[in-house]
């Protein structure tokens, strides 16, 4: 019975996060603008149907399932108190729920190469499970995330500039998204929890700032790999643009994405949850009372995402490429700026939706004991993400590479790494994996790809359109460290009137020179 209540109030909670962009659909559905067919109202209304029961039952699923899995791997890992053991088997661990995550499963899909989508993939996978590692490394022998990142994103940045020598400009954007699109729905809350279960037995007192810069680290490892792919491939890439016209057979279209999707779900969980239960056989031991909750978990977890996915893949893929490219073809000369705004506006509101957003929200909160609030965690998600597209926007008009964002974007990020509190760095890069979910992969990429196409033409899809994602995960990092800046200005504020109101006024005029 509580378990009812707790998935009225898990689908109640997504419908209010996806209102607003469902919402604005149908706003526009109504303006003359834009020409949308009783079969793709018809689609994206079951689209966005799944989309809130998905959400609600991943959300709970994560609660009941992924987490708990995440945090007592985590910790029964490290109480064996065996670091080649640790290390071994998350890498494994890393690669293989990598290589099977729905949204890599997609965006290899829709790139199509003569080096293989299968290498692509493979290559991602082995970046995830090495950066694993690193993480791990980093808890275990207690290092600042800040330093790390910035010796990996230089290193990045210096292969940025081979691939632009070599020609292969172009791999940029794919290569970054590949960061955000990696840490998806599936990853993201076991890693997370997998760091808060390590980080529990080996951080000791700095348990706080290491229970959060897994998720960061893994995103690192895409772009490193994709990027040596272009370096030591003399093979080109060419992109594909799907086939976004909605059937009239509305309904074998959404049986046929259920099988697959639930497919690649139950792989992707299939390996997280026998993994799982392999660590139960040899060393958790957990009481059956607490298997049969974790259980009851996967199933909603499970049937979630299933539903999420194909909502999203059938109901809005379609719709957002629809969005971009007809509001784009409808604007011209200085009526751009309208398509920069709406970028913004529906960057804003398709963080609510993200259902991996909700799970970050919370866990920040829990394991900071309030000291960040869900509401500014989100207000200042929300922010970063519409200020991403709209920049995205800008970039796919004027035509320009997206070295010119993320090079100053990551310099600026990981400048703020050095003013604020560790904890504030780590919950910025990790909400950068986060907020990069399925629906920006799912509606934001094929609105960008609309947007392309209307404007430039469909040969540089991959040069201008991708890139999305990479903003999308970037600029949370700037927003929220900025949220840590004002925090410790905040503080010292209250620290300085805290000691003026004992001293009294004439004594407090030494504190203007400490």
């Amino acid at each position: 019975m509580d378990i009812l209540k707790e998935l009225h109030a898990k689908i109640y909670e997504a419908l209010i996060s996806a209102l607003p962009v469902t919402a604005i659909v149908y706003i526009l559905a109504l303006t003359p603008m834009f020409n949308f067919s009783a079969a793709e109202l018809i689609t994206f209304t079951i689209g966005a149907v799944l989309l809130v029961l998905g959400i609600g039952l991943f959300n709970l699923g994560a609660d009941l399932a992924m987490t708990p899995m995440g945090t007592n791997v985590g910790a029964g890992l490290s109480k064996q108190r065996k670091l080649g053991l640790l290390v071994s088997v998350c890498f494994v661990l890393g690669m293989l729920i990598t290589v099977a995550e729905p949204d890599l499963q997609v965006l290899a899909r829709q790139v199509s190469a003569v080096m293989n989508g299968t290498v692509l993939i493979y290559a991602v996978g082995i970046g995830v499970g090495a950066f694993l590692i690193i993480a791990i490394l980093r808890i275990v022998f207690k290092k600042q995330l800040s330093a790390i990142l910035m010796i990996f994103y230089m290193l990045l940045f210096a292969m940025a500039l081979i691939l632009t020598e070599r020609g292969n400009v172009s791999l940029l954007p794919l290569a970054f998204d590949s960061g955000g699109v990696t840490t998806g729905p599936i990853t993201v809350p076991f890693l997370m929890a997998l760091c808060v279960g390590i980080s529990g037995v080996l951080a000791d007192r700095h348990n706080k700032e290491n229970s959060f810069g897994m998720v960061a680290l893994c995103s690192v490892g895409p772009i490193m790999a994709v990027m040596l792919l272009g370096i030591f491939s003399k093979n080109t890439l060419r992109y594909e643009i799907p086939d976004y016209t909605v059937g009239s057979d509305i309904l074998n279209s959404f049986l046929e994405a259920v099988a697959h999707t639930a497919k690649e779900v139950g792989l992707a969980l299939g390996m997280i949850v026998a993994f799982f239960f392999i660590c139960q056989l040899i060393f958790l031991k957990l009481p059956p009372k607490r298997l049969h909750k974790i259980s009851v978990g996967i199933v909603f977890t499970y049937v979630g995402l299933v539903l999420f996915l194909t909502g999203v893949n059938v109901g809005f893929m379609p719709i957002g490429y629809k969005l971009g490219y007809e509001l784009s073809a409808s604007l011209s000369g200085n009526k751009l700026s309208a398509l920069v705004i709406f970028g913004l506006l529906i960057g804003v509101l398709v963080v609510l939706a993200e259902p991996a957003i909700h799970i970050l929200n919370k866990q920040v909160e829990e394991i900071t004991s309030g000291t960040v609030k869900r509401r500014s965690m989100l207000m200042g998600l929300c922010i970063g993400v519409g200020s991403a597209i709209a920049l995205s926007v800008i970039r796919i008009i004027f035509d320009f590479s997206l070295i010119y964002y993320v090079v100053p974007g990551y310099f600026i990020s990981l400048a703020l790494s050095l003013f604020v509190p560790p904890v504030y760095t780590a919950i910025a890069f990790d909400s950068g994996g986060v907020a990069s979910g399925p629906m920006t992969s799912g509606f934001i990429l094929p609105f960008a790809t609309g947007v392309c196409v209307s404007l430039q033409g469909g040969d540089v899809v991959l040069a201008d359109a991708f890139g999305v994602v990479a903003m999308v995960a970037m600029a949370p990092l700037i927003t929220i460290q900025l949220l840590g800046f004002r925090a410790i200005v905040t503080e010292r504020r209250r620290e300085r009137l805290a000691i003026k109101r004992i001293l009294g006024a004439d004594d407090a005029q030494i504190i203007n020179f400490m």
